[in-house]
């Protein structure tokens, strides 16, 4: 397929700027980003928790999981994720490594009040787990977040993805994140070039996750300037696995120089923010403006229990931006407040409570 001369869509006039072109080196500096459960919150959350647990996690919704108070606070933190700086780590909830439903009804029922839940795989999980089965990096059906491994920089098929950390790993497994919004401010200054050729549209593997009558890969560009808002789609392992494809061309010198300057800014100490999880602690993202990251990590060697497990939310919000027609080639619809997931043949959403 020969490539067109001009981008599906056209560059921003200049440099972004606003709340979502942030630095980590600035975030590093201030705890703004802290979105702290206050005693009364928790109770009104333990509440909710008691009542509920006659029904099926997967049914519980805003009405059913009320938060009286808490619950308009959580549709601040949505317009913090959708219009500010895209990203909010809560603090405080409980787990208990030997109560796993509790943790998870608690976390399901506030994920209510901020979207609808999407499937994160090809078996249908609306609450996935973030631990290693000791699956291969080099499996081409495997997803890294089951293994120990680095993930590197990428986005998800979903409005928002959270996590709530259950248990820690030994050494490692850091969460990293960076604006999107930032690294093309910097190809812009550095490489203007470079950064025009991410608005071209690249193969991506799909890792075996195939929806019917698509091909093994989809074609979405890294940058897509829409309606005003810069949405930004990186994977760099699935686009290189493309490569593997039948029918994939291959990755020319400049796509090459353009996505390792992506990479390489990602990597710069002053752009990304790390965040160490502890127990409790759920991290709120906002997919199209951050990407996220997870450091190489290693576990308690001799406990099962201590293994590090984070249970993962991908939600769709009620509002939020639109979305360039190029992602219809990686999901089935666009439409606010009913996009995201994977959904392939024989796909039955489910609720695990049990890593698998």
């Amino acid at each position: 397929m020969a490539k067109k001369d001009t981008p599906d869509y056209p560059m921003p006039p200049g440099p972004i700027e606003g709340p979502s072109a942030w630095y980590g080196k600035e975030m590093r500096a201030t705890d703004e980003w802290l979105f702290r459960l206050t005693d009364a919150d928790l109770a009104e959350i333990d509440a909710a928790v008691t009542a509920t647990q006659s029904l099926p996690i997967k049914d519980l919704t805003p009405e059913a999981f009320s938060l009286p108070n808490l619950g308009p606070r959580l549709e601040g933190l949505l317009d913090e994720l959708l219009d500010g700086r895209g990203f909010v780590l809560m603090r405080g909830i409980p787990v208990d490594i030997d109560n796993i439903e509790r943790a998870a009804r608690a976390y399901y029922g506030l994920g209510s009040h901020l979207g609808t839940f999407r499937s994160q795989n090809a078996r249908g999980d609306l609450l996935g787990h973030v631990i290693d089965l000791s699956r291969s990096v080099d499996d081409p059906t495997a997803r890294i977040y089951q293994t120990n491994a680095r993930q590197n920089y990428h986005a998800d098929s979903t409005d928002i993805v959270s996590l709530l950390c259950l248990q820690k790993a030994m050494k490692g497994g850091a969460s990293s994140i960076l604006s999107s919004v930032t690294i093309y401010n910097e190809m812009l200054r550095r490489a203007p070039d470079l950064a025009r050729e991410l608005f071209f549209p690249f193969y991506i593997d799909r890792r075996g996750e195939i929806p019917e009558g698509k091909d093994p890969w989809y074609r979405m560009p890294v940058f897509s300037w829409h309606k005003g808002l810069l949405t930004v789609h990186f994977t760099r392992p699935y686009t290189d696995s493309a490569q593997n494809l039948p029918g994939v061309p291959a990755l020319t010198k400049k796509q090459v120089a353009a996505l390792d300057l992506f990479q390489e800014l990602c990597e710069d100490p002053d752009i990304h923010l790390n965040m160490d999880f502890e127990p409790g602690d759920m991290q709120f993202i906002q997919n199209y403006q951050v990407l996220h990251d997870r450091t190489e990590f290693e576990d308690w060697p001799d406990d099962p229990k201590k293994k590090r497990h984070l249970l993962r939310l991908w939600l769709c919000t009620r509002k939020g931006r639109e979305l360039p027609p190029a992602y219809l080639d990686r999901q089935e619809s666009i439409t606010i407040g009913d996009r995201g997931g994977i959904h392939v043949p024989g796909t039955r959403l489910n609720v695990n409570l049990v890593p698998g």
